[in-house]
């Protein structure tokens, strides 16, 4: 889940922190949706554009915290009803 984001942020990152350093990004699929100042505002943004589809936010220059919930992991709840 979110490889392709993933792998589409590690590939762009580098040049989109030149013009937003420290921005958070959205990424959906192979596509930018938008840089924006704060986590909020690109979390907001994220669940207009996609409401329950997953997408990926991250801040441009640091390194991604690694969030691990195990009753989702265990797939013991789903995060898309």
């Amino acid at each position: 889940m979110l490889d392709r984001e993933r792998a589409y942020f590690a590939a762009h990152a580098p040049e989109w922190e030149r013009g937003h350093p420290g921005a958070f990004v959205v990424v959906k699929n192979e596509r930018l949706v938008g840089t924006y100042a704060s986590i909020e505002e690109a979390l907001a943004a994220g669940a207009h554009e996609f409401g329950l589809q997953a997408f990926l936010v991250r801040q441009l220059g640091v390194p991604p915290l690694q969030v691990r919930i195990p009753a989702l992991t265990l797939g013991l709840l789903r995060a898309d009803p």
